[in-house]
């Protein structure tokens, strides 16, 4: 007679199990890991890209068209951090769905960190800012630690699980611990490394980039003394001095950082449809007679009332100057200027030679040119926005015809750039003021036309004249101001400028994009 025995029991293996959100916590950390490997080993190249920099870099140039404006206006200058530690988020969320299934398929986790490595090397060899070497090193072994991680915290974990379903009492709460004080330990080893990599990397990168050579002696271009430029509105609390100070300027790129630029190792090549291509050390170029003009910039991307503008003195070479040294051809249409990096602006051939203070520049307010603003040398043109001409950390001064685009018109931008007819009010910044004598004031530009006045509405009264402030030229903006009575209650303030040339800016509401936005600047106001 045959007794049918029950089969035995047998717990699967681990790596046929799957351990739900303990996984994906183990696959975000996997993640973490492979970013903060990657950012340790970008120290073999302290001062060039990191990979994470690069495929940041690489999003930029792939979403540029569609996200400017909503980063800008979101992060205004942080967009580039803000960028980054999305980047961040995103790969440990990756992993986090890596992570559920590093036991029951390991093979995926293989395959995903895989690929991250292949994204970050493609992306690296694509950046001319990246070590090819270090990109390749730091990517491979951040993957395998990624990998490492994810897996051999999930086999830890389970472990720790069976243990305590083996021994319920002694036991308790042994999984759970477990996770709590390995994810606390890898997390806080993790911060501290990256911080400490970062700190590292940023050191080294402001001492490689500290500019120690002195800018030689300009010739001031004005038509009034520099000393009386701000007279009028220095007794104005809050409105725009009349020059902006160099750490105030707004900075607007496609980089998350400023490129590293040995100027002994440098040099500026002017070519193209020239009859002589002309190449400068930057010595050759600090010899030449210099001179400094203000002249005010604008980002195509700053909206009405915005603050991504400013007036700052410019040193450098006038670029006309240099243009005819080389000798541009009869059919050249377009001046390129063209970055370290591959950043591409161009503007019409005529802007550079009708007259206006277009500058190749060297020094900003009174020193010499910072890192951030392109040192050793950038493009400044009055009268046109930056994304067609204020190229910086400039290598290339190309003369081409318009079949040549630069970085932004095929994302979608105008390709002339005419910096519109505009005004802000800085005074009041708006909320509420006392009853009683107030002073309404602010900036109005049109460079290369100038301003011919400025006029102020509050609530539906009339227009009235306000008084300008002198300026250096009309490449820069123009201080102006008005005597308020200002009654209790709420009201509405509003301005608008008229050019040089007679015309008024329109107080039509447009977005920045295609080419720069319009519409009057407007506050409300509370008189108590």
């Amino acid at each position: 007679m045959s007794v049918d025995a029950a089969a035995p029991q047998v717990a699967p293996a681990p790596e046929q199990e799957g351990i739900g959100w303990r996984g994906a916590v183990a696959g975000a950390l996997g993640a973490a890991t492979a970013l903060a490997v990657i950012e340790v080993l970008s120290l073999l190249d302290s001062t060039g890209d990191s990979v994470t920099e690069a495929t940041g870099n690489s999003f930029i140039d792939a979403f540029a068209a569609s996200l400017k404006e909503i980063a800008v206006q979101w992060f205004g200058t942080n967009d580039k951090a803000a960028l980054l530690i999305g980047t961040a988020v995103i790969s440990m969320l990756i992993g986090a769905a890596l992570g559920t299934q590093a036991l029951t398929r390991p093979l995926t986790v293989y395959v995903g960190f895989g690929a991250f490595a292949a994204l970050g090397i493609v992306t690296s060899l694509d950046d001319p800012l990246a070590s090819p070497v270090v990109s390749i090193l730091s990517s491979v072994l951040g993957a395998l630690a990624g990998v490492g991680v994810t897996i051999g915290l999930s086999r830890r974990w389970l472990a720790a699980e069976h243990r305590e379903e083996q021994a319920p009492v002694a036991a308790a709460g042994l999984a759970r611990r477990t996770v709590v004080v390995d994810g606390s330990i890898a997390a806080a080893a993790l911060l501290f490394g990256v911080g400490i990599a970062r700190s590292i990397k940023a050191s080294a990168r402001e001492v490689a980039s500290r500019v120690t050579v002195a800018l030689p002696r300009a010739t001031p271009k004005v038509r009034v003394p520099a000393a009386t430029l701000d007279k009028g509105a220095e007794q104005i609390t809050g409105i725009s001095p009349y020059v902006t100070p160099t750490k105030d300027f707004y900075r607007i790129d496609t980089l998350f950082r400023a490129p590293v630029v040995n100027e002994a190792n440098w040099k500026l090549t002017i070519g193209g449809m020239v009859q002589r291509e002309l190449t400068f050390t930057y010595d050759e170029l600090l010899a030449r007679p210099l001179v400094e003009v203000p002249i005010t910039m604008q980002c195509v991307s700053n909206e009405v009332g915005g603050d991504l503008i400013g007036t700052a003195r410019w040193t450098g070479i006038p670029l006309a100057k240099l243009l005819e040294e080389a000798g541009v051809d009869a059919k050249a249409e377009q001046v390129i200027g063209e970055s370290v990096d591959g950043f591409t602006a161009g503007f019409p051939v005529e802007v550079a030679l009708d007259g206006r203070d277009a500058m190749l520049v060297l020094g900003m307010n009174g020193r010499t040119l910072p890192a951030e603003h392109g040192f050793p040398a950038r493009l400044v043109v009055p009268g046109l926005y930056g994304y067609v001409s204020a190229t910086k950390w400039l290598k290339e001064i190309r003369l081409t015809t318009w079949d040549e685009e630069g970085y932004w018109i095929p994302r979608g931008w105008s390709r002339l750039g005419p910096i519109k007819t505009s005004s802000r009010i800085d005074v009041p910044a708006g909320g509420s003021v006392a009853a009683g004598r107030q002073a309404i004031a602010g900036v109005a530009w049109a460079p290369h036309r100038g301003i011919d006045r400025v006029e102020v509405q509050v609530d539906h009264g009339p227009w009235q004249r306000a008084t300008l402030g002198p300026t250096a030229s009309d490449d820069t903006w123009v201080q102006w101001w008005l005597d308020w009575d200002a009654p209790s209650g709420d009201h509405r303030i509003r301005v608008r400028a008229t050019d040089g040339t007679g015309k008024t800016q329109t107080a039509q509401w447009a977005s920045p994009e295609p080419d720069g936005a319009t519409g009057y600047h407007s506050i409300g106001v509370t008189v108590e």
